[in-house]
């Protein structure tokens, strides 16, 4: 019995000394890498002095909504502020049981018009179509079936008129340059089929089309998601970049080639993570078909979306985030060390496995041979404590990095106090934060069967309100 004791503590010291070293590389090299690439970034556009151009493409901007009358004027209105020349909103309402369609309707005076929509990809049944008369850009409503968010955006890519759109989510609000920047890549390349923009916390930022003052939220939960959202935007989103390597692009802001994602087969309906089943399906589809194509990631195309303020509906967030990942990683295994996926189908694949979906585990694990190792008289506890609150201080600088890097590229003027607030986030999103993710992250296991398609309702508060 001992020798097996024996056997499992061994594997188990050297299989998290493996996994922390890489882990550890990881997180520098990525943020130093975003961080570089800010830079260089934000150095030119300075030479450049921002010099305008005549060139731009149509965009189709799509806004699902289920149950949005709390945000959505505040929303659609700041998409018909934009500074871009030629685009259309489209709002598709799943099958609302609130207002969110007669808050549209009589604030925009739309009415009902009969128009013939192409089916491209599968959806659920229209039941209205409107459209408002005196808009700045053309502003279109969907009334359907309800379908979930996939579905919806399938409807709205079926009604576009332009060779690309844009999704965003009910509950977020662009900057006027947004739909520019994130334009840019698939303007200098002919092969981007996609393109990622950056989700910052709404919470903590004013704004009227460009933002206007930045403070940190008084709501903590809000203020940790500030933290957890600049490291993973600065860091992983951007080292994957530079191989072609992004498996995924928030559904809250992203831009997509509209040929590609139809021949693809449009968004799927049946899944809690659309925007990553969309985009690891577009890989495969060029892959397959030996077509030349680039997916994107645009650090200063920026969207501002509400982040959970309560731990419910942060649980619920996260349970769907984690099931959509599982789904998503399952649908899409046969990709794996497989020659014609590239490094998609080794390095990307292998960190969201190993690193995203099944690090609950891998933590319960570690935790287990622990306890093992403290009763087996073979644990130094001392050591234990130093070496975890050396990794959450290592964790905490790269955060710092990643927060101020965002502050310093955007141009954002920050107090004093929120400085030392984001310092002191910083290390209780490290060292407590995180414990609570990788809690409700493990329990989405637990409960898939029965929860494995519903979503869940999260409280929207209005922008103008939300803190």
């Amino acid at each position: 019995m001992s020798q097996v004791v024996n056997a499992i503590l061994k594997f188990g010291e050297v299989f998290f000394l493996f996994y922390l070293l890489f882990y550890a590389s990881y997180l520098f090299l990525s943020v130093a890498v975003g961080a570089l690439r800010l830079y260089q970034s934000d150095h030119r556009r300075n030479i450049k002095n921002e010099l305008k151009h005549d060139y731009y493409f149509p965009v189709s901007i799509l806004v699902p909504a289920y149950n949005e009358e709390v945000t959505i004027l505040e929303s659609v209105e700041s998409l018909l502020n934009l500074d871009y020349r030629i685009y259309e909103v489209i709002v598709i309402d799943d099958g609302s049981k609130d207002d969110t369609s007669k808050v549209l309707i009589e604030h925009f005076h739309m009415h009902e018009i009969s128009k013939p929509i192409r089916i491209s990809v599968p959806c659920k049944p229209i039941e209205k179509v409107y459209e408002a008369p005196d808009t700045k850009k053309k502003l279109t409503l969907i009334r359907k079936v309800n379908g979930g968010k996939g579905d919806a955006l399938n409807v709205g890519i079926n009604a576009s008129s332009y060779p690309y759109f844009v999704c965003i989510d009910a509950d977020s609000m662009l900057q006027k340059d947004s739909l520019t920047r994130i334009v840019q890549p698939a303007m200098e390349d002919d092969d981007v089929v996609a393109v990622g923009g950056l989700i910052r916390v709404a919470q903590c930022v004013r704004f009227d089309g460009d933002k206007v003052s930045y403070h940190l939220s008084d709501n903590f939960l809000a203020s940790m998601q500030v933290m957890e959202y600049d490291r993973s935007f600065l860091a992983s989103r951007i080292l994957l970049d530079e191989f072609n390597g992004n498996l995924i692009i928030s559904g809250a802001f992203g831009l997509f080639r509209k040929d590609i994602v139809i021949a693809a087969g449009g968004y799927a309906s049946n899944t809690l993570g659309e925007d990553m089943e969309l985009v690891v399906k577009m890989h495969v589809f060029c892959r397959n078909n030996q077509l030349p194509y680039s997916i994107r990631y645009e650090p200063n195309a920026i969207c501002w979306s509400q982040a959970p303020s309560s731990l419910g509906d942060l649980m619920k967030q996260r349970r769907r985030w984690h099931l959509g990942l599982f789904q998503c990683l399952t649908r899409y295994s046969f990709m794996f060390m497989k020659q014609r996926y590239g490094l998609i189908g080794s390095i990307s694949y292998l960190y969201y496995f190993l690193y995203e979906l099944y690090s609950p585990f891998i933590e319960v694990f570690g935790l287990f041979i622990t306890t093992l190792a403290y009763f087996n008289g073979q644990l130094n506890l001392p050591f234990l404590v130093r070496f975890h609150l050396l990794f959450a201080i290592y964790g905490s600088i790269l955060t710092i990095t990643a927060f101020f890097q965002r502050i310093y590229t955007q141009n954002l003027k920050i107090s004093r106090a929120d400085m030392l607030r984001a310092i002191l986030m910083c290390f209780v999103e490290n060292l407590f934060f995180r414990f609570i993710l990788d809690f409700v992250r493990f329990n989405a296991f637990l409960s898939y069967g029965k929860n494995k398609n519903n979503w869940g309702q999260i409280k929207r508060f209005k922008h103008s309100e939300a803190k």
